[in-house]
């Protein structure tokens, strides 16, 4: 009985001994891992200002942050992240601080939380034309959109510009050109952190970008035959007249079939675009605008863009859908109807005309 009592009373103690182990060990465990995604520094509230590129990955952002000084120890921040239920992480621009933990600066990044965003930026916006990027800078920087306008139609600064980006060429100084600059200002959203910014600093700031966004298709761009500036015309007019992703290699497709053939690419936004004008319907008289913009009334390509555009509707026009439409015309609900002659196309509108 004793040597029986004796070994039970060992095989507690080991058992007790491991639970002891294990507890210390999941302590000093959860002890690290509370640590590890802590603030870096709980006294340092300088602001860090942050980048999160669109499509980051949870993993990318953890390096990001890295690079920034905001994480204590990388393989805990990897374990949360993957752990901490973030599925919506947002692409923008933060300001955080040292003294904030891992879990504090992922949540705010989770929801896009307005309060950590960086209010020294400038968005613009997809098909946007230069007096609104004017203006929305007016309203960030308090630089006067007139005085803006002016400088990117000052004929020196942009031979200046010409001499800078490989992009800008004389075409941009064609007579007949409303604002040089358009079609030239990417859209997207950038972060300027000098409050005295100028109107200067500004336009290279944008420049620059576009340099690194459009530099991916120059070959591309060369193998079509076209110029940069012809090639930003027509995606311009692409970016306009198309509501939905899967219509821009379809519609840049019918334009380029219209080109081969001669025939006027025909396309309201480029009517509005010389009557400085925002509206969906287009009138007889309007057609009539004398404007080397109105590709209704002259053949061929404007001549210039008539807004900003993104890289992806460069890469659909350019990968163009190839057929045999020759005509298309958007319903009021966005969806398109394309046709082939102009009869098809003159039915689908009398029976689809909403404005």
């Amino acid at each position: 009985m004793n040597s029986k009592s004796e070994k039970s009373k060992k095989k507690l103690i080991i058992i007790l001994a491991v639970i002891a182990v294990v507890v210390i060990a999941a302590a000093a465990g959860m002890f690290m891992y509370n640590s590890g995604i802590g603030p870096v520094d709980s006294g340092n509230d300088e602001p860090v200002t942050v980048e999160i590129p669109q499509a980051s990955s949870a993993l990318q952002i953890i390096d990001i942050l890295d690079e920034n000084g905001l994480v204590k120890n990388k393989t805990m921040a990897k374990i949360h992240v993957r752990t901490g239920g973030y599925d919506s992480l947002q692409a923008n621009t933060y300001i955080f601080s040292k003294d904030m933990s891992l879990k504090e600066i992922l949540t705010a990044i989770n929801t896009g939380d307005f309060n950590y965003l960086s209010k020294n930026q400038l968005t613009v916006v997809e098909g946007s034309t230069v007096p609104q990027v004017a203006e929305a800078t007016s309203e960030k920087f308090g630089i006067s959109s007139d005085e803006l306008i002016a400088l990117w139609s000052d004929r020196d600064y942009l031979e200046g510009l010409i001499e800078k980006y490989w992009f800008l060429t004389d075409e941009i100084l064609q007579d007949g050109i409303m604002y040089p600059l358009e079609g030239y200002l990417y859209p997207e959203t950038y972060t300027i952190t000098d409050p005295d910014v100028t109107g200067e600093e500004i336009t290279e700031i944008i420049l620059d970008y576009t340099d690194s966004m459009i530099s991916e298709y120059r070959d591309k761009i060369e193998e079509s035959g076209m110029t940069v500036h012809q090639f930003l015309s027509l995606a311009s007019v692409v970016e306009s007249e198309s509501l939905f992703e899967e219509d821009r290699p379809k519609i840049a497709g019918v334009f380029m079939n219209r080109l081969e053939k001669g025939m006027p690419l025909q396309s309201d936004i480029t009517v509005l675009y010389a009557l400085q004008e925002k509206r969906v319907d287009v009138t007889y008289a309007d057609l009539e605008v004398d404007s080397p913009y109105n590709t209704y009334k002259y053949a061929g390509l404007p001549i210039g863009p008539v807004c900003c555009v993104s890289a992806p509707v460069m890469k659909d026009t350019l990968d163009y859908e190839k057929s045999d439409y020759l005509y298309f015309f958007a319903k009021e609900d966005g969806t398109v109807i394309y046709s082939k002659t102009l009869e098809e196309h003159d039915k689908a509108v009398s029976e689809n005309l909403w404005y």
